[in-house]
């Protein structure tokens, strides 16, 4: 007797000859359809490729700009070329297979392309594209921040203020800096120094007496008359020269009006401005470089260092304003890996095509490079030439200085190297955190943990005004603030958790679900209740669907106290408590609260906003605050007591007939 066929059900087999027949029938049916649409699918990626390669064969042999497209047209690379024909046809004539070259190779569906006159222009217009449309395998410096200045305002009596922004006409401003704190410190230095005001101008006009700046010798309090206006000029004048490094005139101005006072025998005054030059002097011996060495191109220089290690990379950004070292600034490229980690270049051509990309995104925007760059690695020529065409100045760019400028790109590549091995044991501690929680959970330890995707709603109300549900997104390790959302509850019973619960679970993943098995949904729903809470998620899920496996409750512990919290499965799992030092708890509380946060932060600008709006439901007599909160918490805000019947509103304890026909009509 022969073996039963594994590939049979046992419940087929038992049916007798003619059913097994019937199924292996509709089994080689199956089977056809599936090799029939296989080949379908490669006979569309072979047309797609013989199409792409047509098109590659026509392009022209001019400098140009490309760009590349996946099915959904989303753009995947975009890249300059001296030749187009040669550098886009080398994508598909070379063997790209097990790299991430070739898996993007693999999506490409279409491609379009841009013809320019110059390299230089294809340069110019990479840089726009890229920052346009964000490609994934581009590496990309996102920095939306302005950088910050220090700024005399025009005035009788100018003030020194930190400002950032566009720079205009109307002031006169030093920098830029490479962060608030380098501007922030040179502030407290001019105050200290030339004694400059920094109030508003609002107070500045209003002032009676001096304030506590004049009193700590940090104003000379030009608001009530206490110093003229020629000699607060010349304080001006001074700070301004000095901004501008010109420390050697500074000193020597003050050492001669210092010996003028002490002739004409008034002590008082020479012995401030020798309190000015001493604390001038001090300042100067702090600095790293200082502005008696700086001259002529090094008294405004930036330094560039890139790191590239464990994966990731860095540029450093130290800045010489006015022969003053202000401080240093670090840019962790994303994308790094996607662009590069196909290729297996050598660490020093990987920085070199960092370093390109950060000067060409940081200096072809708003950041106008200054006369002398310090590079740890050589860059492109072509790209030197045309961000100096740009800022319309001679621009020089040294790779191997000497003296003073090797000390300066010494130090910038030592603070790259730092923040550098700064950013790789952050992101080790939060990738052993996702770890725990992937464990804690039972997710696929085999899967990228940084594709893990949690989401976490909280519901938010005052006493069932203005209820307001809150999703926050983690994925990356990290926290995805571009991504979060809220929720303005209606129709629901105010302070009913459940139904909010309800309604901002169906708005959410409703569409997904229309969506069918290209619908991206969560790995993990965090929710933040207990029992209650998730089994109405779950009823949700069901509804819909969806797999309610993903959806866990964090529930407070033994007397609600924060590290005993436990979690609470949806499919039946028995309750898991995680242990108060748990990396995984950690986790699991940093999102529960990010999302807590979330949900009251918009509760409240609602409200504020609800409250704002039913003033006049206060203004009619008989309507106090305790009224006006029972109202709003029986009808669920201020449109459900807009839309209520006279009779629904005099149902309210506290509300007679006749004050509800008043409301009604304070509505209508």
């Amino acid at each position: 007797m022969s073996a039963p066929d594994p590939n049979i059900p046992a419940s087929v087999e038992a049916l007798g000859a003619e059913a097994m027949a019937d199924w292996a029938a509709r089994r080689e049916a199956q089977q056809q359809a599936e090799a029939a649409e296989l080949a379908n699918l490669e006979a569309l990626a072979r047309d797609r490729r013989e199409r792409l390669l047509a098109e590659v064969a026509a392009l022209p042999s001019l400098p140009g700009v490309y760009r590349y497209f996946d099915a959904k047209d989303q753009v995947l690379y975009v890249g300059k070329a001296k030749a187009l024909r040669r550098r886009v046809s080398s994508y598909f004539q070379r063997d790209h297979s097990g790299t991430r070259i070739g898996m993007m190779v693999a999506r490409i569906v279409r491609l379009e392309t841009t013809v320019v006159r110059t390299e230089a222009e294809a340069l110019l217009l990479e840089n726009t594209l890229i920052k346009q449309l964000n490609p994934r395998f581009n590496i990309l410096f996102r920095d939306d921040k302005s950088y910050p200045y220090l700024r005399l305002t025009p005035h009788r009596f100018p003030r020194v203020s930190y400002y950032r922004g566009a720079v205009d006409k109307r002031g006169r401003y030093f920098g830029p800096y490479p962060n608030g704190g380098a501007v922030r410190q040179t502030i407290e230095l001019v105050q200290r120094v030339f004694k400059l005001r920094t109030c508003e101008d609002a107070v500045f006009n209003h002032r009676s007496r001096p304030c506590l700046l004049h009193q700590i010798r940090r104003c000379t309090a030009p608001c009530v008359g206490l110093v003229t206006e020629v000699a607060y000029a010349q304080d001006v004048a001074q700070a301004e020269s000095f901004l501008r490094g010109r420390t050697d005139e500074v000193l020597q101005g003050l050492q001669q009006r210092m010996l003028a006072h002490a002739e004409a025998l008034a002590f008082e005054q020479a012995a401030e401005l020798r309190d000015q030059i001493a604390a001038l002097s001090q300042v100067l011996q702090q600095q790293v470089v200082e502005a008696s060495s700086a001259t002529g191109a090094e008294r405004d220089v930036d330094v560039l260092a890139v790191q590239v290690r464990g994966g990731r990379a860095c540029v450093n950004l130290a800045m010489v304003r006015g022969g003053r070292h202000l401080g240093d600034r670090a840019f962790f490229p994303s994308h790094v890996d996607d662009a590069l980690g196909d290729l297996d270049r050598p660490a020093q051509d990987v920085a070199q095509r960092v370093l390109d990309a950060f000067m060409a995104q940081h200096y072809a925007g708003d950041a106008s490079p200054p006369p002398l760059v310090l590079v740890s690695h050589a860059v492109d020529s072509h790209l030197v030439d045309l961000l100096a065409t740009q800022a319309d100045r001679r621009m020089t760019v040294q790779d191997q200085p000497r003296g003073q400028r090797r000390i300066w790109l010494d130090l910038c590549i030592q603070g790259a190297d730092l923040a550098l091995g700064r950013l790789l044991a952050e992101e080790g501690s939060q990738q052993a955190r996702t770890r725990a929680l992937a464990e804690a959970l039972g997710w696929d330890g085999d899967a990228d943990l940084a594709s893990l995707r949690i989401e976490c709603f909280d519901i938010s109300h005052t006493a069932g005004e203005a209820t307001v549900a809150s999703c926050v997104v983690f994925e990356q390790h990290a926290m995805q603030s571009s991504q979060y959302r809220r929720y303005n509850i209606e129709g629901i019973t105010g302070g009913d958790d459940y139904a909010a619960m309800r309604q901002v679970l169906q708005r959410r993943y409703g569409k997904l679900a229309e969506q069918g098995e290209t619908a991206r949904w969560p790995d993990v729903v965090l929710i933040d209740g207990g029992k209650g809470q998730v089994s109405t998620a779950a009823a949700v899920f069901e509804a819909l669907g969806a797999d309610v496996s993903r959806l866990v409750g964090v529930e407070k512990g033994e007397g609600r106290k924060v590290g005993l919290e436990e979690l609470v499965f949806a499919d039946g799992r028995s309750k898991l408590s995680l242990g108060s030092t748990s990396a995984a708890l950690m986790l699991v509380a940093e999102i529960r609260d990010e999302a807590h946060r979330f949900a009251i932060t918009g509760m409240r600008a609602r409200r504020a906003s609800a409250r704002l709006q039913s003033s006049r439901l206060e203004d009619l007599p008989g309507i106090g605050p305790k009224k006006r909160a029972q109202l709003m918490q029986r009808f669920g805000g201020l449109k459900g007591v807009a839309a209520a019947s006279v009779e629904e509103l005099a149902g309210v304890k506290g509300i007679s007939r006749e004050l509800a026909q008043e409301i009604y009509r304070a509505f209508r």
